[in-house]
């Protein structure tokens, strides 16, 4: 994204970094054009220490002013109170017994908290991590095992965390009042599976129900993803593979059985082999590609900037707000 189409130009957001979704919220931000301040205990976000390369990553383009908030926060009270937006991500309460909570700022900033079950109810002070919180919101039902990715952490608070702040910005740019939003990471992780409650059209559809659904391991031990729902694309599937009479059990009751013919074709050829056989053909089938092969194809332009040492920008920040 080009600096002079960067809509946040001239935002300011203080971050009280703490773990991955703030970081990641905060990124969200300065991948928009916004100013974002990270403001980080003596000692650093924890993150700098359990995971330095994620810290990297989620840090660049940022600015770092240390501030120890149980002793003095007042730098970070004086930062917050000139910002457009503050992120928080502490736990309930914590924020307003060191005077630096929503109630301690301007009515015109958006103030957003990141929180695990929210700021009320009976799970409100509860301790946990992504994985309880996809637990408690129903979202591993039908797969109960660990994501590939931090969804609640990542897509239900941190991209959460980003949609409420845009909103709350265009409404603040009509009205001139600033926010206070609280962002549950279960209860948004709820949201994501909320509209199954009344029923699927199939036994665990898109979980690993169906047959024309799911991941088959190649040949060299690699794995292709298939999403031949329609039939259209099922046909073409198994016209590829040669075996165009497995198309009219597509949603047949032994989807099993049917599984289990797709992975014995699938297993006879390498991955990049099937890539080149379905290669223009409207069948949906992909790679199930590394890290580092979806980063040379599908990246988006980094973040500029370079590694941020902590407390870089302490004392040109204390200059200015005193």
């Amino acid at each position: 994204m080009q600096e002079a189409t960067q809509p946040l130009a001239g935002v300011l957001v203080a971050e009280l970094a703490w773990y991955l979704p703030i970081a990641f919220a905060g990124q969200e931000l300065v991948r928009l054009g916004a100013r974002v301040v990270r403001i980080e205990p003596p000692d650093g976000d924890p993150l700098r220490r359990t995971a330095p390369a994620w810290d990297r990553a989620l840090a660049r383009g940022k600015e770092s002013v240390v501030c120890d908030l149980r002793a003095d926060p007042s730098l970070a009270l004086a930062i917050c109170s000139r910002a457009d937006v503050v992120l928080e991500g502490l736990r309930p309460g914590v924020a307003d017994r060191l005077g630096i909570g929503a109630n301690d700022l301007p009515l015109s900033v958006v103030h957003c908290s990141i929180t695990g079950f929210g700021h009320d109810g009976r799970h409100a002070q509860r301790v946990g991590h992504d994985l309880n919180y996809l637990g408690w919101a129903g979202v591993l039902e039908d797969t109960p095992t660990w994501p590939p990715v931090q969804i609640a952490d990542l897509g239900a608070g941190a991209l959460g965390a980003v949609t409420e702040v845009l909103a709350a910005l265009v409404r603040r740019g009509r009205t001139g009042e600033g926010a206070r939003l609280a962002v549950s990471m279960t209860h948004r992780s709820h949201a994501l599976v909320a509209y199954r409650l009344e029923g699927d059209p199939g036994d665990r559809l898109l979980t690993g129900g169906l047959a024309c659904y799911r991941v088959y391991p190649t040949a060299d031990g690699r794995r292709l993803t298939v999403a031949a729902l329609e039939p259209r694309f099922f046909a073409t599937v198994c016209a590829v593979l040669g075996r165009p009479e497995l198309a009219e059990r597509q949603y047949g009751g032994d989807q099993e059985a049917l599984a289990r013919e797709l992975a014995a074709a699938f297993a006879t050829r390498s991955l990049a082999d099937w890539l080149e056989r379905f290669d223009g053909e409207e069948a949906c089938v992909g790679p199930v590609s590394t890290r580092a092969e979806a980063a040379a194809e599908f990246a988006l332009p980094p973040v500029a900037g370079e590694e941020v040492p902590l407390g870089a920008h302490t004392a040109a920040w204390a200059a200015e707000v005193s």
